[in-house]
């Protein structure tokens, strides 16, 4: 909206022009979804102690965790808010991309929010069904896939590019019966997998923070193109056009670079979340803030082409989906545990380690394995 405003006045007013930048408005969108959060949850924290939403705690958890029940929780929910609010306010509503994640980020709030409502009520730890809710998951993002390939406004292929792989060396073009399902599982086994990681004060919010922060940059390499200008000789004016992707030979995706500003409005709230959600927690963000946040990390990966490379970046949450598949499959094949609890960061609280230091630990591991996605920008 801002961005529209400034964009139509800068020939009344020069300055404006600098609405025009994605790098300007990165920044205005992080500082606009910090402020918000800061200036927001202590109020929204007293209102949900006011209505007495509080957390609900598994019944065969840790003992340390029975001390959190009743700690106020859909903290999400302003998560949710302040990204969309910045995220309208900055970015160029135009873009199709922007619409899609958007998408993707509120639908799956809404299953949240379902959930958390389900388990307020009944007073128990269930919620939706695991079935329904990823029957209602898949559904949604099968019809983002629906949109993205029947509409002339995106340019999006069924390409897969390796990570550390220069693009016009090796990519893999799939069916689109293939790539779709691929996709599909790539965005709903993201939102579940921060969904699962969402067991400790902060432990979550960290890893995404950084997560977003990772994808601001890859999404801003993957569709910006830079035009410069040179007066040659005789007074010829040249403009010059400079594709970054190209120059890094990652995949390219043409306006893409526009959900940096996404990504930036992640960060802000994210970090503003954190500020109350430190151990010992004020708030917990529930369902509705790790589906929403998850789908969007996922949904991020699939329109930025880096599918492959979002499995380092994401190794914190994959890590935990991973140590619940093998603890389910194991005790049903042979009626054991290969964890003492699972998500694996219960495994290391029942092995005695001190909440905060597996969050810091996890925060610090999700922190390499982006430093690593990156280097992959140039180590091709």
């Amino acid at each position: 909206m801002l961005f529209e405003l400034f964009f139509w006045l800068k020939d009344e007013f020069s300055p404006f022009n600098v609405f025009r930048y994605v790098s300007f408005r990165v920044v205005a969108a992080m500082l606009t979804s910090l402020a918000i959060s800061f200036l927001l949850y202590p109020w929204f924290i007293r209102k949900l102690q006011s209505q007495q939403i509080g957390q609900v705690i598994r019944e065969d958890g840790p003992d340390s965790h029975f001390d959190k029940a009743g700690t106020p929780t859909m903290g999400g929910v302003l998560i949710l808010f302040a990204v969309v609010i910045s995220t309208l306010l900055w970015s160029d509503l135009k873009n199709p991309y922007v619409g899609v994640v958007l998408g993707v980020t509120v639908c799956f709030a809404v299953v949240g929010f379902v959930d958390d409502f389900l388990k307020l009520r009944e007073k128990s730890s269930d919620g939706l069904s695991g079935r329904m809710r990823l029957a209602i998951e898949f559904g949604i993002v099968f019809s983002l896939m629906m949109v993205m390939f029947h509409s002339d406004a995106f340019a999006y292929s069924t390409e897969l590019y390796l990570p550390f792989v220069a693009t016009d060396r090796f990519s893999l073009t799939l069916p689109l019966w293939v790539y779709v399902p691929f996709a599909m599982t790539v965005i709903v086994g993201t939102a579940n997998a921060v969904n699962l990681t969402d067991g400790l004060d902060g432990l979550a919010i960290g890893p995404v923070i950084v997560a977003a922060g990772t994808f601001l940059i890859l999404a801003w390499s993957t569709g910006t193109v830079l035009h410069y200008h040179e007066v040659v000789e005789g007074g010829v004016h040249v403009v010059h056009r400079f594709d970054v992707a190209e120059y890094l030979m990652i995949p390219n995706v043409e306006g893409v670079q526009e959900l940096a500003i996404f990504c930036a409005a992640i960060v802000g709230a994210g970090a503003g979340f954190l500020w109350y959600n430190s151990f010992p927690a004020q708030v917990f963000m529930g369902d509705v803030g790790s589906l929403s946040l998850g789908g969007a990390l996922g949904t991020l990966a699939v329109v930025t082409k880096h599918e492959l490379l979002s499995a380092i970046i994401f190794g914190i949450f994959l890590v935990e989906a991973l140590s619940v598949i093998t603890q389910t499959v194991s005790y049903k094949l042979t009626g054991k545990r290969v964890f003492k609890m699972a998500p694996i960061h219960h495994h290391f609280e029942m092995k005695g380690w001190p909440e905060p230091k597996i969050i810091v630990r996890f925060w610090i591991i999700a922190i390499m394995l982006s430093l690593v996605a990156l280097a992959s920008l140039k180590l091709r």
